[in-house]
Order: structure tokens, then sequence, then C-alpha cells
């Protein structure tokens, strides 16, 4: 870029003007587009064994109580 008033003004790099984009050229597709075979899904038991709302079975303790608290047994005497 040149100032008007200072012919001494270097041109600055970057400021020419832009190339023509180059045209985009697209792949051609050879037919229609094999269809993809989707894998069967199944439930995978990963911690224990739940219910039908998807909490896990009760199972009764003999250490804890009925809230799931231990139980405080006196030591052995």
């Amino acid at each position: 870029m040149r100032d008007k008033k200072d012919n001494a003004t270097i041109d600055l790099p970057g400021f020419e003007p832009a190339a023509p984009p180059a045209p985009v050229v697209e792949p051609k597709r050879s037919g229609p587009r094999a269809r993809r075979v989707s894998l069967k899904q199944e439930q995978l038991e990963l911690l224990e064994e739940t219910d039908t709302t998807g909490l896990p079975v009760w199972r009764r303790d003999d250490q804890l109580d009925l809230t799931g608290l231990p139980v405080w047994a006196p030591g052995p005497t």
C-alpha cells in the first residue's frame, strides 16, 4: 500500500490481489452405496443383577441392618 502523500512508503507484503480459488473436484461414486449391517445389541451384566426398575436386587446381609448401615457388634471377649 502506498500513501498518496509519501512516495517513499514501500509496498507491504500480503496486500496483492488474491489468486482465484482452485476448482473443487468431487470424486464420482460408482453405483449405489452399500448398506451398513447394524450389529445386534445385547445387554451386559456389568455390576450385579438388577430388577425391572434397574435397581440392584436386594440381598439380606447379616453385617448390615435394614437401612444399609453396618451392625455394630461387640468385639470378641
